[in-house]
């Protein structure tokens, strides 16, 4: 009757360890989606001057922080009709961001700011 005993145990060990190793591979799975859902994709999209003045200064931020971010063109400025492929690598992971354009001065442009969707948008066009 021991040996039958033991061939049970053996039995209910070899499914334990079938059971763990089921858990640990599904919390393998569920660490590794968690961290990939968490990362953040950099923001890309063309910015086009149609305006007649230069555009001096480009801030972004995103909607609903009380204040802008650094100017993205630092030194540059782009000029009627230029183009230039912006990158936001900011390390978040939300779309919507406040933008805003300031032009050189004595320019008969105001500064403008807009609200748009960075992740469903390839480019945009600042217009007069």
């Amino acid at each position: 009757m021991l040996s039958h005993f033991g061939l049970i145990a053996s039995q209910g060990n070899a499914y334990m360890k079938s059971k763990i190793s089921a858990l640990i591979a599904l919390a393998a799975t569920m660490i590794a989606a968690s961290a990939v859902s968490s990362h953040a994709e950099d923001l890309n999209f063309k910015l086009t001057n149609g305006t007649n003045s230069v555009l001096t200064r480009f801030y972004s931020s995103p909607t609903g922080v009380g204040e802008w971010e650094e100017d993205v063109f630092g030194d540059d400025v782009l000029n009627p009709g230029e183009s230039i492929d912006i990158t936001i690598a900011d390390g978040r992971t939300v779309c919507k961001y406040d933008m805003r354009f300031e032009f050189e001065e004595g320019s008969n442009l105001a500064t403008t700011e807009d609200t748009q969707d960075l992740c469903a948008m390839g480019s945009y066009t600042i217009h007069e």
